[in-house]
């Protein structure tokens, strides 16, 4: 790679994904360090920003922070990924019977699988969708879990994101501005066919058998205030759906209408920041108020249904592998990161010795918001979540620390290495039926040494080519 400086030694414990511990460049990255070899990073990177500054792709709405994409994408072999896929199908299979399970008959917690009080304190458990029968697709249409590569080189679910998972459209601006400069870049699948492809099954497969004659598929979006609401815009046009607010729907008997024209609405994909059908206090929310009557008359279905939030929960995250093994009599082919439920007298104990070498996480938190490193953090830090946990051990888990792997980034004009993530999607096409999209969104941390890639803390995103 003439005219750059060499890629710093990686070191330490994590796996780089480019290179490898001698500095060797992986061969599977040939064409792409060829390509980069030369090359002036700094104006490749302002190409980037200029395109996506174009097309206005950011996150929130007039008051928003651009999306960055770094230059260099990252690549997984075809046969990795066929395996990756068929564990991310066996993941959504049990968290889909999860739901159904726990909006039911409640078996796994009859059987001891879950704890009984592992609800407790969760609040998207749906009591008004109850023995609801099962919708055309699946509950969890749409999910995101979020990959993690250790030093053994495997990948791992870290956290699973079941509600309104975001980044389907950010993946796609990442890939229209990356690929233009790779010349050479190796045949790979193609991610916007793909998605467009599977939109448009999952909407159509989606339309439940009460449907009023007519009835429409909408996007349902709260508005430029979103923080997604570039997303929601472009992945209707993807779609060929129509966005539409709250305030642009109403009741009719129990079919959900539009206030301008009185078409029936037979399909939502559902994007709301409110993903509940009631508040705290046992109060319709105001999506609430509007969807839960077409839900139970079967007039409705929806693109992600209410309740699929209890999947989400990082209490259940301790439990999955176990559920997998109970729902589908299969191990799981993508393991949990090991997690401990602190509501267990015996995790809260180990987790409270060893704090200073687990990473401790709110259950009910997201973006990285709460989360303590024990290896980074001080002693003051350590002492003061210690005594959080130990007042309300319900509300946390403990996961074992992962190094997470690096990748070529570049940074001022020079590739450095920097810790990635994977948001790979699964899309219900069917009865439970689920396609993997080839690849998702790499988060990437472009500081230093910083093992958070949200971009609501500074991160920034990658292309991931999975190869043909």
């Amino acid at each position: 790679m003439s005219h750059h400086a060499p890629y710093p030694a990686v070191g330490g414990p994590s796996l780089d994904e480019a290179f490898a511990p001698d500095g060797a460049p992986r061969a599977l990255y040939d064409e792409v360090l060829a390509d980069l070899s030369g090359a002036d990073l700094g104006e490749r990177a302002q190409m980037i920003a200029s395109a996506l500054a174009a097309r206005g792709v950011a996150f929130g709405g007039d008051d928003g922070w651009p999306f960055v994409v770094d230059q260099v994408p990252r690549l997984i072999a075809a046969d990795e990924w066929a395996a990756v896929a068929a564990g991310l199908q066996r993941r959504a299979a049990t968290l889909e019977a999860f739901v159904a399970d726990i909006h039911g008959a409640g078996r796994c917690i009859a059987d001891g699988v879950v704890p009984a009080d592992v609800l407790d304190g969760c609040p998207f458990h749906e009591p008004d969708l109850d023995g609801l029968p099962d919708p055309p697709t699946a509950r969890i249409a749409i999910a995101g879990m979020d990959l993690v590569r250790g030093a053994s080189g495997d990948l791992m679910v870290l956290e699973d994101n079941c509600r309104t998972p975001s980044g389907l459209a950010y993946a796609l601006a990442a890939r229209e501005a990356v690929v233009p400069l790779y010349p050479h870049a190796p045949p790979i699948r193609n991610f916007a066919s793909e998605l467009e492809d599977a939109l448009r099954r999952a909407l159509a497969a989606s339309r439940p058998a009460n449907a009023p004659e007519g009835a429409e598929t909408v996007l349902l979006s709260d508005g430029p205030g979103n923080t997604a609401w570039w997303e929601h815009t472009t992945l209707a046009a993807l779609a060929g759906v129509e966005v539409l607010l709250t305030d642009q729907l109403a009741l009719d008997g129990d079919v959900l209408i539009r206030k301008d024209s009185g078409a029936p609405i037979g399909v939502a994909y559902r994007r709301t920041d409110i993903d509940r059908l009631r508040d705290d206090d046992g109060r319709p929310t105001s999506l609430g108020a509007l969807l839960t009557v077409p839900l139970q008359a079967g007039t409705l279905s929806l693109m992600n249904w209410f309740g699929t939030g209890v999947a989400d929960d990082k209490r259940v995250h301790a439990h999955v592998d176990d559920l997998t093994r109970y729902y589908l009599g299969e191990a799981p082919l993508i393991r949990s990161v090991p997690t401990l439920d602190l509501a267990d007298p015996a995790a809260l104990e180990e987790a409270l010795d060893r704090a200073a070498e687990l990473v401790l996480k709110p259950r009910d938190g997201h973006g990285g918001h709460g989360v303590l490193i024990g290896p980074a953090a001080s002693g003051a830090e350590l002492a003061d979540v210690r005594a959080e946990v130990r007042a309300a051990p319900s509300g946390w888990i403990a996961q074992e620390v992962v190094a997470l792997s690096t990748h070529p980034t570049a940074i001022d004009g020079a590739l450095v290495p920097r810790h990635v993530d994977l948001r790979p999607f699964v899309i219900a096409t069917g009865s439970r039926s689920w396609d993997v999209l080839p690849g998702g969104l790499t988060r990437v941390a472009l500081k230093e040494g910083e093992m958070v890639v949200n971009s609501s803390r500074g991160g920034g995103g990658k292309d991931t080519w999975v190869l043909q």
